[in-house]
């Protein structure tokens, strides 16, 4: 029997380890160990299972060796975890990929149409009884339908947004690093800004990709634009987002991730037209319990000496 420290209670996913007959190590009501506790635990671990608001750095992996042998993300980026000190102590990294693809791009739809038609800005409005009926230039939007969608990151998140955009006659483009063969590729993404009229945002969080999204590509933008954000807060300058909104330099914006988490940069929360959710791009019970069930499934395989099926490598 294995110890398994799991970083906060999930809301199901974890029957493969109880059957393994493995034994979790999980904190208290609803709460999540702290790093220092995580430092503290990490060596009476045989493998953790965390989230990606959980700082896997050096020190808890350090902690952990030379027991530790496997940390699982429920999760599809990685960024919270310093894969390359897991790799120098011999323990495997796995996410979840696949699992959430659906459902975050079912979430990056909704900002795609919650932005363009204002909807946030029209339903405050009618909660705090400041609407007082119908006019004929009220809460003026830009049509989906037949827009052009500019999607960034053509994987499995984006490919599936894309298909959905079919549904509303979109023309789609698409940027990749490299030549995807597929039609609407742009190699070029300043070129993609420039011709699209909505652009949604689905890449890892990289060094490269950091401030991907600055204020001299916002500037590129239509002014009539809309920028959609679901993979992650630090891809887009906030700041720089937030001062093209209120310039009017694009029309609106929808996020779901945020450079601080949980903060919010306070101009961005006072831009006009935007949309902002709390990270909930793969939040339905459904999915969530899916990522951690093939967390601890990939647990259970390299607890069993087995290649797990998700792992992930250093840079």
């Amino acid at each position: 029997m294995a110890r398994v420290l799991v970083t906060r209670r999930l809301p199901g996913g974890m029957d493969p380890l109880v059957e393994a007959g493995h034994e979790l190590i999980e904190p208290d009501g609803e709460r999540s160990f702290t790093h220092d506790e995580l430092v503290g635990i990490a060596p009476e671990a045989d493998a953790i299972v965390c989230l990606l608001t959980n700082s896997i750095d050096a020190a808890v992996l350090a902690a952990g060796a030379p027991r530790l042998k496997v940390v699982a993300n429920v999760a599809v980026g990685y960024d919270n975890i310093d894969v390359d000190a897991a790799a120098d102590h011999g323990i495997a990294v796995c996410n979840t990929p696949a699992v959430l693809d659906e459902t975050t791009a079912d979430l990056a739809f909704l900002l795609i149409l919650a932005a363009a038609r204002r909807v946030w800005e029209a339903e405050s409005d009618l909660r705090a009884g400041r609407w007082a009926g119908w006019d004929v230039d009220q809460y003026l939007g830009r049509d989906v339908h037949a827009a052009v969608l500019g999607v960034v990151g053509f994987g499995r998140v984006g490919q599936a947004v894309a298909r959905r955009a079919t549904g509303f006659g979109m023309e789609v483009l698409h940027h990749t690093r490299r030549d995807t063969g597929m039609a609407g590729w742009r190699g070029d993404l300043d070129r993609l800004l420039a011709e699209s009229d909505i652009v949604t945002l689905h890449v890892p969080l990289t060094d490269e990709t950091r401030h991907l999204i600055d204020a001299r590509r916002l500037a590129l933008m239509k002014q009539d634009a809309v920028l959609v954000n679901t993979s992650r807060g630090p891809v887009v300058d906030e700041e720089a987002l937030a001062v093209a909104l209120e310039a009017g330099a694009i029309f609106a914006a929808g996020l779901d991730v945020y450079e601080r988490e949980p903060e919010v940069h306070p101009r961005l929360l006072a831009a006009p037209r935007t949309v902002l959710l709390p990270h909930i791009g793969s939040a339905t019970l459904a999915t969530r319990t899916r990522m951690a069930q093939v967390a601890a499934e990939n647990v259970v395989a390299v607890l069993a000496g087995e290649p797990p099926k998700n792992a992930v490598t250093g840079g």
